[in-house]
């Protein structure tokens, strides 16, 4: 099937995607996953690497490539399941936990959605202002959102087909940064002496960069559900990888870069201003075209999300086309409050948040990825995801409930937060590998006390 027009408002919410209505091809997730990353945030995450964690560039770079060479493993496993399901990946969730026992992940990746948004809505804000002070940071943070809106009043061909032409600016604005930086701003000369390196700080870095990438893992399906049921996984798998890893990992370096020469107190923002040099207007705009694309992809999702939720609830409802727009005006909005009273205290409160993320996300991929390609094999009762009452899956699948709650609680004593440090964190001096103890016991434990089921849903199914 050919695409349908760009301009066509889509129809379609969380309800299975038919194959008369498939297309795209396997290309269209490498765009999507490098154009989205190419923005201003991914450089200010790569900046934690040295001013949060006080690393040297070479520690940082290695960090930082390390990190997202990793947690992008997990993320683009989850492309295979929207050609093959075509429905979103939370409403996919309700395979393994059930209609109602689905909803606290649910509700949390709502929260991502809107923290995502708000972040993209702050740093647009600041960088339209820093480049034309006339603009306040607010109306620069409107401006942002707004462009983000109404391309997620479109939909999904809109989005991919924004994220296609803002990869290819992006990408080159972002040589032409490095080309100024390196040969006529010039770095410092204690550039390659700066920072020192420490264990806990390494793996500090490295997990912030798995977590960048591993975060998108709610997303992937909602942008793979309208491909054909034969793109493949390994295609699927590597477009998405591919994409994410190498627009992750380049603005990061050139933010870590910018990190070391602002120091720990700098305005990231403003290093990257000087960074660009006579470019900086020009790459400026390119970059905030990036975070709109970003803000337009999380309210997408959000509203995806949030009409999952309120259908497990309404029996016999599915949302169509006025439904997501109304509920892409409050996601919106939302995130538009929370990023204009949220700004002061940016850095510190997006650092909170992704680790809030690592500690809620990482059960749930486990058991979704092992459920999926172990268990069931790809193979679902997809009609039963959309039903209230949870079809053959169930209000509840205890057995994975258990599992992400035993998840959570193997993490806690490892998490190092501003808020909490666990004993067994504090004596790995502040290194959290809570994310990496999460995998390596709730994976296999899922599948031992799971891997006899996917029969009976089978058997449920043919009833």
């Amino acid at each position: 099937m050919d695409s349908p027009s760009l301009i066509a408002i889509e129809h379609n919410t969380i309800q299975p995607i038919g194959k008369n209505q498939r297309h795209g091809t396997f290309s269209y997730l490498f765009t999507i996953w490098f154009g989205c990353n190419m923005s201003t945030l991914t450089v200010v995450t790569g900046a934690l690497a040295t001013t949060l964690f006080g690393l040297g560039f070479v520690s940082a770079c290695l960090a930082i490539i390390l990190g997202t060479l990793v947690g992008t493993v997990f993320m683009a496993l989850h492309a295979a399941q929207g050609p093959q399901l075509g429905v979103p990946q939370m409403v996919q969730s309700r395979g393994q936990f059930g209609s109602m026992g689905a909803l606290f992940v649910v509700v949390a990746v709502i929260l991502m959605y809107v923290g995502f948004c708000a972040s993209n809505m702050v740093l647009g804000g600041q960088s339209m202002n820093a480049v034309y002070h006339g603009l306040s940071i607010n109306w620069g943070v409107i401006l942002t959102a707004v462009v983000s809106l109404i391309a997620a009043f479109f939909g999904y061909d809109l989005i991919h087909e924004f994220s296609k032409y803002v990869s290819i600016v992006t990408g080159i604005a972002l040589v032409v940064v490095f080309i100024m930086l390196v040969g006529f701003v010039g770095l410092p000369k204690t550039f390659f002496s700066a920072g020192a390196f420490t264990w806990p700080n390494f793996i500090g870095a490295f997990s912030l960069a798995a977590l960048w990438t591993l975060s998108y893992a709610p997303y992937v399906s909602d942008y793979t559900r309208y491909m054909p049921e034969n793109t493949g996984v390994v295609p699927s798998f590597w477009a998405t990888y591919s994409g994410t890893a190498l627009g992750s990992i380049v603005p990061e370096i050139l933010g870590a870069m910018i990190g070391i020469i602002v120091g720990s107190n700098g305005n990231v923002v403003a290093g990257f201003i000087t960074a660009s040099g006579v470019m900086a207007i020009p790459v400026i705009i390119t970059f905030t075209l990036g975070l709109a694309c970003g803000t337009a992809i999380n309210i997408y999702c959000g509203v995806l999300a949030f009409l999952t939720l309120i259908q497990t609830f309404v029996k016999g409802w599915m949302p169509g086309r006025t439904a997501r727009i109304i509920t892409s005006v409050g996601i919106f909005a939302v995130a538009l409050a929370a990023s204009i009273i949220g700004q002061a205290n940016f850095l510190t409160e997006y650092m909170n948040f992704l680790y809030i993320l690592l500690y809620v996300l990482v059960p749930w991929t486990a058991i979704n990825l092992v459920d999926y390609y172990l268990i069931h094999h790809g193979s679902y009762d997809v009609a039963s995801f959309v039903e209230a009452d949870g079809g053959v899956y169930g209000r509840f699948q205890w057995p994975a409930v258990i599992c992400y709650v035993i998840g959570f609680i193997i993490e806690v004593p490892f998490m190092s937060q501003t808020l909490y440090t666990g004993p067994i964190a504090q004596k790995l001096g502040g290194a959290d590998i809570s994310w990496i103890v999460c995998l390596a016991v709730i994976s296999p434990v899922y599948y031992f006390v799971s891997k006899g089921r996917a029969k009976g849903f089978a058997a449920a199914a043919a009833e």
